[in-house]
């Protein structure tokens, strides 16, 4: 779910809550009075097709306000695939305590030696690079 009107952190922060456990007509509208009331109100709503968003809606009285297609909400599954690749690699962890060992670590390391590479060029990777090994 996203507005389309809003940046990214707007919109993983809808995705991600909106994949909790329950999907029924109270869990949504509480969801969308939630996101309202801290981000103001949308001029779209671009949401998957499930009915609870659309009973939610209308309720709001914002029905015409919901877009549901195809593609459209594309912008927000891709803007937190880096947060499910994460989940993925924390099922492999039987005890809450080895995880909490494991990222404690790993992320401190990972974000010395991740460099976006695709934000940058060749002269500047080996730059950053080389002084993080130094």
């Amino acid at each position: 779910m996203q507005g389309a009107d809003r940046d990214a952190a707007f919109d993983t922060l809808a995705s991600n809550s909106a994949s909790g456990k329950r999907r029924n007509k109270a869990a949504a509208l509480k969801f969308l009075m939630k996101l309202m009331k801290r981000h103001g109100k949308a001029e779209e709503v671009v949401t998957n097709r499930f009915a609870s968003y659309k009973a939610a809606l209308r309720e709001m009285g914002a029905l015409e306000k919901q877009m549901t297609g195809r593609w459209l909400n594309n912008r927000v599954e891709n803007s937190h695939l880096p947060f499910r690749r994460r989940e993925r690699a924390m099922q492999r962890f039987r005890r809450m305590r080895s995880l909490q060992k494991f990222a404690s670590v790993h992320f401190s390391v990972y974000n010395q030696f991740n460099q976006e590479r695709s934000l940058t060029n060749r002269d500047t990777f080996k730059l950053t690079r080389s002084a993080a090994l130094a």
